[in-house]
């Protein structure tokens, strides 16, 4: 549960950064401020997929997160 935890703060970083980040240049859409922060999702998403990744990616020696993706 704590590297789920570690997870989820890797993506709200990524998320509020790319969000803040589009603001402070002056865009003010929230459509477009949100779609920014969905698309943080997209960096953690990657570092989970790759298998050389050890923190948290596949290739880590916790299998917590490996159980969540399966039914």
């Amino acid at each position: 549960m704590e590297q789920f935890k570690q997870l989820s703060l890797t993506w709200f970083r990524a998320a509020a950064s790319a969000a803040v980040a589009l603001y402070l240049a002056g865009e003010t859409d929230l459509k477009t401020l949100g779609a920014a922060a969905l698309a943080g999702f997209a960096g953690p998403l990657l570092k989970w997929l790759d298998p050389s990744a050890t923190e948290f990616g596949r290739g880590s020696k916790s299998s917590n997160l490996r159980g969540l993706a399966a039914p």
